[in-house]
């Protein structure tokens, strides 16, 4: 095998002629037609261009001189787990140091994946002998010529010991210089030895339609290649507050945790964390982290050992369709503001309940998650201008951002209620002071279960706290607010509601002439 100069990082670029041919070799791997597409006649009269239209670019025939320039980066990573990691499988990904999702948060199609693969969390940490064992592997890729590996948190986290076996065979120790349990990334390092073939980032995202390739361990099967699509970018699959994933087809399984996903230029593209089964193999649904998430995230790993993330201090909630109408706006975008904690960044910079934001320094935010994504990956102290909608009326509010609480709760997005509105609200309300649940608004003391107020989640024992963006305390002013939206001719009425357990969140009821 031709080696790899230590001290340049590796490349997998191919000519253009060598990526001419797989579209012939694809179609007759797929079991359609494997001969020369006739030239396009068109199905009905038209002036035929002057110049010819010319064929897109096929894709690579074959994967090969990508693969043999990038193999030697790649690593298989075993683990021996402390005695505090849990042998319960009921847990997801970072479970075993509480950090990470519980198993009913995770959607129902990955639920199963996640209990066959146990401790160490999804499409990873591959347990070794089930009863008394202490051990795991995954994936990962060395990023540098000193040693340090990429892989997932989920991998190594809990590890007692961690060993990487490079593709010339070797195995080496090393250690772990940090984690992030919220995206699943964690930072290696081998522990001896310089000099080692190393990976490059890609430093443009990948389109939907690309080809990727992946190399990692499944099953324990160390250096496997496996080849596919991106088939979809942005995918949120309940793993953590900052799911950002590229969906991928290219088969991925039990092993191949932590390793990475390549373009046909050999630059990493993703690192491989998770897939959708209901067998536990792959049926062509993987996900991997995107590779600026990944290289953010381990600029800090490697210089402070952990990941600072920028803090806002609001509840925010998606602007439904509803919401959008019961607040007057044409579109259903933004991320509306819950509630502004005390003394935080946000509630010193004005921002309140009710406020919609709508771009981040300049940029549009199009939905509550992308406004903790963007806020997150920024750091504490760093100035933010953000645009508001409040009352119809634009604004702009400068925030410092402070440093995120380490249980990140205060700043979780809440999914909005679904539903839709019919035309009454089918409430049976009394001052909140007269039941003694709140010294504010309007309680719920019975609610319609086919009514619009219970399709949207509303309970008895929640209390009103204003309709419109008006404070209520009596039903009556419940009923003039309805009385008031319809007048203005809105589609849906906006309440904030305070649940029994003390949670607020804005609730969008549907109208008509009958409602109220």
């Amino acid at each position: 095998m031709t080696e790899t100069s230590p001290q340049t990082p590796i490349s997998g670029r191919t000519s253009r002629r060598a990526l001419a041919s797989v579209a012939a070799a694809a179609l007759i791997a797929g079991g359609a037609l494997g001969t020369t597409l006739p030239s396009v006649t068109p199905a009905y009269a038209q002036a035929l261009p002057k110049t010819p239209i010319e064929a897109p670019e096929h894709p690579p025939g074959s994967f090969a001189g990508i693969v043999n320039k990038v193999k030697p980066g790649v690593v298989s990573v075993k683990v021996k787990l402390d005695d505090s990691a849990s042998s319960d499988d009921e847990d997801g990904p970072g479970q075993g140091s509480g950090q990470g999702q519980n198993l009913q948060n995770v959607p129902p199609q990955l639920r199963e994946f996640f209990r066959r693969f146990g401790q160490n969390g999804p499409g990873g940490g591959q347990p070794q002998q089930r009863q008394g064992s202490r051990g795991a592997v995954g994936s990962g890729f060395i990023i540098s010529a000193d040693g340090y590996v990429v892989t997932n948190n989920h991998v190594v986290d809990h590890a007692k010991t961690v060993q990487v076996t490079l593709d010339d065979g070797r195995t080496l120790d090393a250690k772990v210089i940090g984690k992030d349990a919220k995206t699943d990334v964690a930072l290696l390092k081998i522990n001896e030895g310089s000099n080692f073939p190393y990976v490059q980032f890609g430093k443009t995202a990948p389109q939907v339609g690309d080809w990727v390739v992946a190399i990692g361990n499944p099953f324990g099967l160390g250096g496997t290649v496996t080849a596919g699509i991106v088939s979809a970018r942005g995918r949120d699959i309940g793993a953590g507050p900052y799911d950002d994933f590229l969906q991928i087809d290219a088969p991925i399984n039990k092993g191949n945790s932590g390793g990475p996903t390549f373009n046909v230029n050999g630059e990493v593209v993703g690192v491989n964390t998770a897939i959708a089964s209901p067998s536990g193999g792959s049926v062509g649904l993987a996900f991997a982290i995107p590779a600026e998430t990944v290289q953010a995230v381990v600029d800090q790993l490697r210089t402070d050992g952990k990941v600072a993330r920028g803090y806002l201090g609001v509840q925010i909630q998606p602007v439904t369709q509803d919401i959008a109408d019961g607040l007057g706006l044409d579109k259903a975008k933004g991320a509306l503001v819950d509630h502004a904690e005390s003394g935080t960044p946000a509630a010193k910079a004005g921002l309140k309940a009710g406020d919609v934001i709508e771009k981040v320094n300049g940029d549009t935010v199009d939905s509550a998650r992308e406004l903790s994504r963007r806020i997150a990956g920024m750091k504490p102290g760093a100035k933010v201008e953000l645009s508001y909608l409040r009352g119809g009326k634009a604004d702009t509010a400068t925030v410092t951002l402070g440093a995120m609480p380490t249980d990140g709760t205060k700043v979780a997005t809440r999914e909005d209620d679904s539903g839709n509105g019919q035309p009454r609200l089918g409430l049976n309300l009394a001052p909140a002071a007269d039941v003694g649940l709140s010294e504010q608004g309007v309680a719920v003391v019975q609610v319609d279960p086919d009514g619009p107020a219970a399709a949207k989640g509303i309970e008895a024992g929640d209390v009103i706290l204003d309709v419109g963006g008006q404070s209520v305390t009596r039903p009556a002013d419940v009923a003039a607010q309805i009385r008031a939206a319809e007048a203005s001719g809105r589609k849906a009425v906006l309440m904030r509601v305070k649940s029994s357990k003390g949670q607020t969140r804005f609730v969008a009821v549907s109208l008509n002439k009958n409602a109220g």
